[in-house]
């Protein structure tokens, strides 16, 4: 039995503006219709069971919704108060599926890989569970394709030339002088963060060489609590978990891990530039999304969500214009975002975290205006979906109905909506907004008072359990 474990609780932060905490790079249709995490659910071979996810806790409703929308069913949906790297998160995983009477293979996948071989990555997946059956730790190992230095290598034993191969050693993401030597030697592979190995071999080794966070995560698991599809740990004990990735808690530490090799198109999406790499380029070498127009550039990548961009004279540089961020950067320094999103989050910017399209359980609001006593807000409505039942006490709200039909609760009154007509909430009256109909609601809606903080929302009845 082979159990997918999908984890998904990265930030993204090497891809913003068009990624952020609340709405990181795994859940954005970045190559295609679908968002990476969807991606890696619809790879899985036919032979798996339904996978489990492990995602932030601030992501949940994202995941749920991503699930839907693909029809995907699951083991559950674990959730993660905070991130401890890839060992606790494991270690969670295989203490949830483990029982007396399953021992089942965990197959673990990152949420935000790009593999376009599908078949041979499923026959790879079937070489490793033949391994791991046999009490193994299996790391898939991509053999390289160029000196990268933005990857994690593997060094193994490969004297000899079998389905696998002993580790050596993990190494981190190396300069270009090792990344050079690395490529050179031929007995290096990109290591993928994808593993296979039975739950209880993961823990016993787990619990030999990182007690700490085994008995951590061991106390976080006595006592679940299962939240329809959400499981949720007891946040207090992981908080105080030790951080620390697999490879350096287990996998270069244990004498039973092994490297399958996967030799075919595979992509970290790390950064801007490892976009670009995969996407299909013009005759000029650039990619480009959105209202874009280019004179004289080329080796680039550009990228805007709502406006034209144009562009003359310029080669190998990354422009990511987003609704409320503009990023303008060299090619060959995308990997250095993360020190302008250090920079943010150091100055308490909100740009960090949120864009001006917030996602919500029952759809999402886009922000589109503002200004000393006034917001205004686009809102949508999935189909079959309804806000909480609340009232706020600084403000007062007018809706407007642009498409679809609005069942509106106001006071003690529930009343229709229909395409042009509008209701007055009141500072301090309950109210609720709920969508019946088949095809998507969208209001147009106008915050005035004196503070508009999405803090000032007091919910007496939620679907989704959110205080």
């Amino acid at each position: 039995m082979i159990i997918p474990v999908i984890l998904s609780g990265g930030g993204g932060t090497r891809l913003w503006p068009l990624s952020r905490s609340t709405f990181p790079k795994q859940f954005i249709s970045l190559v295609n219709d679908t968002s990476t995490f969807q991606e890696t659910i619809m790879r899985l071979p036919k032979k798996t069971e339904n996978p489990l996810i492990i995602c932030n806790e601030q992501h949940r409703f994202i995941v749920a919704e991503q699930l839907r929308q693909i029809e995907s069913k699951n083991q559950g949906i674990i959730l993660e108060p905070v991130a401890k790297n890839t060992a606790p998160a494991i270690a969670l995983a295989a203490m949830k599926l483990l029982t007396e009477n399953k021992d089942p293979l965990l197959l673990i996948l990152s949420a935000d890989h790009i593999i376009k071989n599908k078949e041979k990555f499923q026959n790879t997946i079937m070489i490793a569970q033949k391994i791991a059956e046999k009490d193994k730790l299996v790391a898939i190992g991509i053999k390289p394709k160029r000196a990268e230095t933005g990857f994690g290598y593997i060094e193994v034993d490969n004297t000899n030339n079998n389905e696998y191969y002993s580790i050596n050693s993990f190494t981190e993401k190396p300069n270009q002088q090792n990344a050079n030597k690395y490529f050179r030697s031929g007995n290096y592979y990109w290591n993928s963060g994808i593993f296979m190995f039975k739950a209880s071999v993961y823990l016993r080794e787990l619990k030999k060489f990182e007690p700490k966070i085994y008995s951590a995560c061991k106390r976080s698991t006595n006592a679940l609590l299962i939240d329809s599809d959400f499981i949720r740990i007891n946040d207090n004990e992981f908080i105080n978990c030790p951080e620390k990735s697999i490879d350096y808690a287990v996998m270069e530490k244990t004498d039973d891990a092994v490297v399958v090799p996967f030799d075919s198109s595979w992509r970290d999406i790390g950064s801007w530039e490892s976009l670009w790499d995969i996407k299909t380029k013009d005759s000029n070498n650039n990619v480009t999304n959105g209202d874009v127009i280019l004179d004289k550039v080329s080796n680039s990548y550009i990228y805007s969500s709502s406006r034209l961009v144009s562009i003359i004279g310029l080669s190998d540089i990354i422009v990511v214009d987003t609704q409320d961020a503009l990023l303008v950067s060299n090619k060959n320094n995308s990997q250095d975002i993360k020190n302008i999103v250090s920079q943010l989050k150091n100055n308490k910017r909100s740009e960090v975290d949120t864009s001006r399209k917030v996602y919500r359980p029952w759809g999402y609001f886009d922000s589109i205006d503002f200004g000393k006593g006034f917001q205004v807000k686009r809102i949508f409505v999935n189909p079959n979906s309804k806000l909480s039942l609340q009232k706020h006490q600084k403000r007062a709200e007018h809706w407007v109905v642009v498409k679809g039909v609005a069942l509106v609760t106001r006071g003690t009154k529930s009343f229709k909506l229909n395409e042009g007509q509008s209701t007055f909430i009141s500072k301090g009256e309950i109210h609720r907004l709920e969508n019946c109909e088949k095809i998507s609601l969208e209001i147009i809606e106008i915050q005035t008072g004196d503070y508009l903080g999405e803090d000032d929302i007091i919910r007496l009845e939620d679907d989704y359990q959110r205080n």
